[in-house]
């Protein structure tokens, strides 16, 4: 019998495999990759009676156009997308996101486009037939490591299927609630002294742009310029995902998933664990302020957003 795939009529903006990411390589400066949003990644799988690592398509803006060849696959799609499910005898439907569909062969996923977040999420019952690299299935377009020799997909690829056969199909739904709120909340850089009290307090004030230079390694943000008091440059640091690096020119930049390992900027804060999630989402044009709050505040807010991330799991269940 051969194997159920999805071929790709259109390989969208940035559709690439994620996962929860790779660990323990910074010492060879390779980052841990691996989803944007955490969040939306373990629903998706959920959704699907997956376990909670497996891997899934990460997209953003506009997504793939998929055709499935051979099999039956259960599906879900998460994030806030627009997207329509072709049947082969032309009815289409309109998919809802935080829901699981079955797909026949022939059919077709279009994943149309994203709406107010940047990254969307679908997985697969049974996930995707694909190769680990050390350890991670997530692909990082910057290093070329990962499935699919490190690169976003083309059209006529094709992404195999490991588990074809849909046994006792259930309709699964989340009732999600987006988290609208643009406040991002941090804990201070280890060189928050290198700003102006004048920079450090408009910082903590002032709203920021985020601009058009965003990517899975970072969002470059506009809006009152951080003036640097000590130094613009400082000796090569170690990074992670969330820190708020300052170069010369006044301009934050949030790291994400495929940051470098290292960096030379200043750093004036570290988005909170409980805030990384929306902070990868942020589109460009939007506004967001920083808030600043103590290190025992992060770690009480990251476990009231892993309990509420567990609940809409269970949801599943």
């Amino acid at each position: 019998m051969s194997k159920a795939y999805f071929k790709i009529l259109r390989p969208g903006i940035n559709t690439t495999i994620q996962d929860v990411g790779r660990n323990h390589l910074y010492h060879i400066g390779i980052t841990v990759s691996g989803a944007i949003d955490q969040r939306n990644y373990k629903l998706a799988n959920s959704l699907v009676k997956n376990q909670l690592n497996e891997a899934v398509i990460e997209f953003a803006y506009q997504g793939p156009h998929l055709k499935l060849k051979n099999g039956k696959i259960n599906f879900a799609i998460c994030g806030d997308i627009f997207f329509k499910i072709i049947k082969k005898d032309s009815v289409v439907e309109e998919g809802e996101c935080y829901k699981n569909y079955f797909l026949e062969e022939e059919d077709e996923i279009d994943i149309i486009s994203t709406k107010n977040t940047a990254y969307g999420y679908l997985s697969i019952n049974g996930g995707f037939e694909i190769q680990k690299i050390w350890n991670s299935y997530s692909i990082n377009t910057k290093a070329n490591i990962g499935p699919n020799n490190g690169k976003k997909y083309s059209i006529d690829d094709k992404i195999f299927i490991k588990n074809s056969n849909i046994k006792n199909p259930k309709e699964k739904k989340i009732n999600y609630k987006r988290n609208v709120d643009n406040t991002i909340r941090i804990i201070k850089g280890t060189n928050f002294d290198y700003f102006s009290n004048n920079s450090k307090e408009k910082f903590l004030k002032d709203d920021f742009l985020v601009t058009n230079l965003a990517d899975r390694m970072g969002i470059r943000l506009k809006g009152h310029k951080i003036e640097n008091i000590i130094n613009t440059n400082i000796k090569s640091e170690g990074l992670v995902k969330g820190t708020i690096q300052v170069p010369a020119d006044g301009d934050p930049i949030i790291m994400l998933s495929d940051h470098g390992t290292i960096g030379g900027y200043p750093k004036i804060g570290t988005v909170i664990s409980a805030d990384l999630d929306v902070a990868g989402q942020l589109t460009p044009g939007t506004k967001i302020n920083f808030k600043e709050v103590s290190l025992e505040e992060a770690e009480n807010i990251f476990k009231a957003y892993s309990d509420e991330t567990n609940r809409y799991i269970n949801e599943c269940n």
